[in-house]
């Protein structure tokens, strides 16, 4: 009896301490600030958990009274994810090739908020790996983010797609007259466009136009490719404008990305 109700006393501990890790982690995910040492341990160990319970498998149901047509339906959708999951990886490796100026580093996205579905996603890469914070995330794509908050074993990226104040992008607008600065300040969700402020009106900026990085403020790399310019809007005080950009990127489907350490010597 004694040995019963110290196995149940045990159990309850193990079940609290996951209900609290897992309670630190979507915290953790859901906030800007700098995570303490506490938190980062629990979410290594999360992830570390979560890596385990999320690697690769496929299932049908052997049972004889099982619909086989739904078994099927399941069986496809899992093939064609990934189908597309391979495609990713190849186009990560290729990118490697392109990219001799820099040291760099291939990661896996482990876990994505629903509340936070544009604004960050966590790869499996760390501190351990040589990553620290501000370094630019990319996919064959272009720009997806930088990293926000960095573990030993994981790192939170903030995306472009975050409607953050403090989620400034520099970028270089290549027009037929020549080149302009501008900001990039915001995501448009109705019309998967995001947004680039304080472009000067007397610039003429057409659909079609290439944006990229432009490496002022030393933050992002000069010339990652962003999108392509879809919709422009004048303020009503025809002081400036705002531009629509429509990147390569599928936000919603991301599964590696490589993230810049440095460039070579």
């Amino acid at each position: 009896m004694y040995r019963k109700s110290k196995k149940k006393k045990k159990i309850i501990i193990i079940v609290i301490v996951i209900i609290c890790a897992f309670f630190i982690l979507f915290y953790s995910l859901s906030s800007n600030r700098k995570l303490t040492a506490v938190e980062s341990f629990f979410k290594d160990a999360s992830m570390v958990v979560m890596k385990g319970i999320m690697l690769p498998f496929t299932s049908l149901n052997a049972d004889k009274d099982s619909d086989l047509t739904e078994s099927y339906i399941i069986q496809k959708n899992l093939n064609v994810h990934l189908e597309e999951e391979i495609e990713q990886l190849r186009d990560t490796l290729d990118l490697n090739q392109t990219l001799t100026g820099y040291d760099v580093v291939n990661a896996t996205v482990i876990t994505r908020n629903r509340s936070y579905w544009y604004q960050t996603l966590t790869i499996d890469k760390g501190k351990k790996d040589g990553l620290k914070k501000n370094m630019v995330a990319i996919t064959k794509n272009g720009l997806i983010g930088k990293l926000q908050n960095v573990t030993d074993y994981s790192s939170e990226i903030k995306l472009i797609t975050a409607n953050d104040v403090n989620n400034k992008v520099s970028v270089s607008i290549a027009t037929t007259t020549g080149e302009t600065t501008a900001i990039l300040s915001g995501y448009d969700k109705e019309n998967d466009l995001v947004l680039i402020s304080g472009v000067d009106s007397r610039v003429e900026i057409k659909e079609g136009d290439v944006v990229t990085t432009s490496g002022l403020g030393g933050m992002f790399p000069r010339g990652i490719y962003i999108g392509e310019v879809k919709k422009v809007t004048n303020d009503k005080y025809g002081l400036s404008k705002t531009l629509g950009v429509k990147t390569t990127q599928d936000f919603n489907n991301i599964h590696y990305v490589t993230v810049l350490k440095e460039e070579k010597n």
